[in-house]
């Protein structure tokens, strides 16, 4: 059960010593003198507790080009777990499905993330359909926060619990032409000796939404470190100033707001303390005992 998990997790670091460590696999920036490619979408490599994960897979085939440059073996990757699905973190399905064919990882997402979407530009929703998925892929659609190990668990459908975020649609669903609030959008949640660290890809349900449910999935209040896109682009000002609140009352370790956080946000979280600037082909190392 869930309880028995988290009970697990909770001891489960006094006897695992194995850091972990993320590599950005893209994200809009580019670091000088890297020469890691860049595009406006987002995707992680995930090595932590003898698990390897890919965290959404961009929007081309730039993810596996700077997989390899970075001698990553994305073949290697028991997991796929997918934060929403706009084709900024699922269109590199398109490239990895031959990759991983024969040995068949385990895909994890909301079961909406496959639904169609559009917008005045056009269509942006996942390009690969779940008749492919599931012939390419080990497919587990969730609603539900799902383990993948005792101390990382895809959150599932995020509870949205307050008043200041996931208020405004990002386009239209197209089969029922309604505003869609993305609420397939979730998050990967890893629980270390010193807290916990949340990857995200776009936050639609809202970054605060998604700490209070992490906290309450692994009962734990710490949060060590936030890594992704924020969507605070055009947020109104009482969003930014309560999003920024919340995140200064956590003390976080390290902070990497990236991708979709856009500009006068990005200033605004600058000032605090665990701030860091993110980039294709980024490392980050967490050298505590995981």
């Amino acid at each position: 059960s869930k309880s028995i998990l988290c009970l697990i997790a909770k001891y489960q670091h006094k006897f695992y010593n194995t850091a972990m460590k993320l590599t950005i696999l893209a994200d809009n920036n580019t670091s000088i003198d890297k020469y890691y490619l860049g595009e406006p979408a987002f995707c992680v490599y995930v090595e932590a507790y003898g698990q390897k994960i890919l965290f959404d897979t961009g929007y081309s085939d730039v993810f596996l080009q700077n997989a390899k440059k970075a001698g990553i073996d994305l073949s290697q990757a028991g997991y796929v777990v997918l934060s929403h699905g706009h084709n900024d973190h699922t269109g590199g399905l398109k490239y990895f499905k031959e990759i991983v064919k024969e040995s068949k990882p385990f895909l994890v997402a909301c079961p909406e993330a496959f639904k169609q979407r559009y917008d005045c530009d056009g269509e942006f929703g996942c390009p690969v359909s779940k008749q492919e998925i599931e012939k390419y892929f080990t497919p587990v659609y969730t609603k539900e926060s799902y383990f993948i190990s005792s101390n990382i668990a895809f959150l599932g459908l995020i509870k949205r619990q307050n008043d200041f975020e996931a208020q405004s649609p990002v386009g239209f669903n197209k089969e029922t032409k309604e505003p869609d609030f993305v609420p397939d959008d979730s998050a990967l949640a890893i629980n270390t000796q010193k807290g916990i660290v949340i990857l995200t890809g776009c936050s639609h349900s809202g970054i605060v939404n998604i700490c209070q449910y992490a906290q309450e999935i692994f009962q734990t209040h710490k949060i060590h470190s936030i890594i992704g896109g924020l969507h605070l682009i055009n947020a109104p000002k009482r969003q930014l100033e309560l999003t920024f609140n919340y995140l200064e009352s956590l003390n976080l370790e390290t902070f990497y707001p990236c991708h979709c956080t856009g500009f006068k946000a990005q200033c605004m979280l600058s000032s605090l303390k665990p701030f860091r600037e993110c980039s294709s082909g980024l490392v980050i190392n967490f050298d505590f005992a995981i």
